[in-house]
């Protein structure tokens, strides 16, 4: 009988709510849809590893040392902290506007910087972090702030693939926790499939009409409730709140009006989007509250599906007094369950009247 592995703060208690907190073991992949939103949450990880006095390894591809040591503040002054500087040599291709970091900084920080001189060969930086793991004792905290920025230096998918499927299997037996930022948009699906696969824990942090969401697409070994839900979060430095009440939902729930509209009038995401001339994608991020729609879509919709704009937005209309609804008044409606041409229907009563009354017209056969 093996014993349960002990629990990690992420350094966020509303995160680790929703998780059921980290795990010694968890490899933690952020898909940063806005490219901007994962450094709070791995920021109060390395905050939360200095609490416990925990060994932190960061592996820096994306940014300057000298914007990285002003993105860490304090932080950067914890002597078990160590950073492996793949930038200037990387991305910086070893200019001397970032070299001169080095010879300036007179800061006297407790955290230890590394030079690595050849980024660009994949055996040699994660020889390097593997042998720098050897040195220290515990279960290490590993932050790459960027697989992305590993690709663009290593030539491809292919590359991190073969990077990434052999790491975390590795940093998983060591008893490591380690955080993953990547760019969603710049990835393949095939990619990111293959990620989901080997990660233990995934979460996608995304931007939407200026509100920012976080959802777990996987988590391994705990109970939670929604998958692939959008919590709204919000943060002010490295204080991080979620609204757990609202999560995506508006004192406007016009997603759950159309939805309603649409099912009554027969129509399926796909086809509404089609009469609409927006993608199923878009239909079904408004029926959820992840979106609103335009204007022109919102007009659109309601002269496709015959009701009023207020419609979307109020109570259902007050037919109720009205017993005789004329043809002349009907609109077509489709039958979801069978063959298109096979029967032909209007309804004569508005979409929203709770009546199933119609008017059907067979299609004969030859």
């Amino acid at each position: 009988m093996t014993s349960e592995k002990p629990q990690v703060a992420s350094g966020v208690s509303q995160l680790d709510q929703i998780l059921g907190g980290l795990q010694i073991g968890d490899n933690v992949v952020w898909y940063d849809n806005a490219g901007s939103l994962a450094p709070v949450f791995y920021l109060n990880f390395i905050k939360a590893s200095q609490s416990d006095k925990k060994s932190i390894i960061y592996i820096n591809f994306d940014h300057s040392i000298k914007t990285l040591m002003e993105r860490l503040g304090p932080l950067a002054d914890y002597n078990k902290l160590t950073i492996l500087d793949c930038f200037t040599f990387g991305k910086g291709q070893g200019a001397e506007i970032f070299l001169k970091f080095y010879e300036e900084d007179e800061s006297g920080r407790a955290c230890k910087i590394i030079t690595i001189d050849e980024p660009r060969n994949a055996d040699h930086v994660t020889g390097a972090f593997y042998g720098l793991h050897k040195t220290m004792k515990g279960d290490v905290r590993f932050v790459f702030d960027s697989l992305t920025g590993m690709q663009e230096l290593w030539g491809g998918e292919d590359q991190i693939q073969k990077f990434y499927s052999h790491s975390c299997p590795r940093l998983y037996e060591l008893n490591t926790v380690a955080y993953w930022v990547v760019e969603k948009e710049a990835h393949s699906q095939r990619l990111k499939a293959n990620i989901n696969k080997i990660a233990q824990v995934a979460i996608d942090l995304s931007l939407k009409r200026g509100k920012t969401y976080l959802s777990v697409i996987k988590a391994e070994k705990r109970n939670i409730e929604m998958f692939n839900e959008p919590f709204y979060y919000w943060y002010k430095g490295l204080d991080v709140n979620f609204d757990f009440d609202k999560r995506t939902q508006t004192q406007i729930d016009l997603g759950t009006r159309l939805k309603d509209i649409r099912t009554n009038r027969g129509l399926s995401q796909t086809e509404l989007a089609k009469l609409v001339g927006v993608t199923s994608s878009t239909i079904s991020q408004i029926e959820s509250n992840q979106i609103y729609p335009s204007l022109p879509a919102l007009i659109k919709m309601a002269e496709t599906l015959c009701v009023k704009i207020s419609s979307f937005f109020g109570e259902k209309e007050s037919v109720s007094e009205q017993v005789v609804f004329l043809p002349s008044g009907a609109v077509d409606i489709q039958f979801s369950n069978l063959a298109k041409g096979l029967i032909y229907g209007k309804s004569l009563t508005p979409v929203e009247f709770d009546s199933k009354a119609i008017y059907q017209k067979t299609r004969q056969r030859n």
